[in-house]
């Protein structure tokens, strides 16, 4: 499911237009990047924490030459699924 497919479903199963499913939508990842970019985390009960994660500097090899390359520290965002999403699955 592609980005306007889910405004699509959105709008449908809450029975509003596609340009308010698509401006809710946009809201809430603003809301999530503003919060991780803060080192902070979105917990939604039932579906799944958002939260960052430290990756230090490593080296890695490039993988045509063989020659090493350094490969910088950043933040990687993470995803945790909770136990209602989990169940719904299995």
């Amino acid at each position: 499911m592609n980005k306007q497919e889910l405004i699509e479903a959105i709008a449908n199963e809450v029975e509003v237009t596609k340009a308010t499913a698509a401006g809710c939508l946009d809201a809430f990842i603003n809301t999530v990047t503003k919060v991780l970019k803060k080192k902070g985390e979105v917990r939604l009960v039932g579906f799944g924490t958002f939260t960052t994660a430290k990756r230090k500097a490593t080296t890695g090899r490039n993988p045509q030459t063989g020659a090493p390359i350094k490969i910088a520290a950043s933040v990687q965002p993470k995803f945790r699924a909770g136990k209602s999403l989990k169940d719904a699955l299995n």
